[in-house]
């Protein structure tokens, strides 16, 4: 029987790594896995029948991307949403992406164009595969993907890194965000609209319409966003009437 190598041992390892990272990556992203959710290491092993190690070099991936929280000597969660701060949130995406995109009127090359494009044609696929399979991940990605593909025709990589921050922070509001766009019947067309405009002025190399575009995109998505809230914490609470006198 052949000795297993280091180099086994260390593909088992990334493999088994990659496995539970994707599985928990998706279920925190589409809310399967909720905010505040304890990971214990050896449950999720045992559910993945791995040992220990992989999964905590998954946890320790899903920490950096802001998904998990790795508590000392208290275990691992998912990363709360604090939905008190959502208006900051969303205050802060609109200005970068403002920028982000005002910048990438002025300064995108013809490759940067071609890149931009070909990331907004796969978001608008993306968003009709999620209509149909009523699954929002391959939106959450190309949508990622397309702003960030903008971000990067900007040529500044300090506003980049922060607006790249900023939308992976809101990749589970995303989620809920498109939960909205299906219940008010939005076609992939009507979802990738302001994408199509986006990348328009961003050709014409037209500054002041590619930041009004970016600032249209960001208040609808706050809009829609809120309005999904509201709708859904308001059918959730109870209310209980007082028994009425009789006169």
């Amino acid at each position: 029987m052949a000795k297993e190598t280091v180099a086994d041992i260390q593909g088992a390892k990334e493999t088994g790594t990659a496995r539970v990272y994707v599985a928990l990556r998706n279920e925190i992203l589409t809310m399967k896995l909720a905010p505040g959710t304890h990971l214990d290491e050896l449950g999720v092993a045992e559910r993945f029948g791995v040992s220990r190690s992989p999964v905590r070099e998954a946890l320790v991936r899903l920490s950096a991307e802001g998904l998990v929280n790795i508590l000392p000597n208290r275990g691992n969660i998912v990363a709360p949403m604090d939905f008190g701060r959502v208006p900051e949130f969303l205050d802060a995406l609109d200005l970068l992406q403002r920028v982000t995109t005002r910048l990438a009127a002025l300064h995108r090359t013809d490759e940067d164009i071609q890149i931009i494009r070909l990331a907004a044609k796969t978001y608008e696929k993306a968003a009709a595969a999620s209509i149909k399979k009523h699954n929002s991940l391959e939106m959450i990605e190309k949508n990622y993907e397309f702003h960030m593909a903008v971000a990067r025709a900007g040529k500044n990589v300090y506003f980049a890194d922060i607006y790249r921050r900023l939308l992976e922070e809101g990749r589970r509001m995303l989620n809920l965000h498109f939960q909205f766009q299906t219940l008010a019947n939005m076609s992939s067309e009507q979802m990738a609209s302001d994408h199509t405009e986006m990348v328009a002025a961003i050709e014409a190399g037209d500054a002041d319409w590619a930041e009004a575009t970016a600032h249209q995109h960001a208040v609808q998505f706050k809009g829609r966003f809120m309005q999904f809230l509201d709708r859904n914490l308001t059918a959730q609470m109870p209310v209980n009437y007082p028994n009425s006198k009789s006169a």
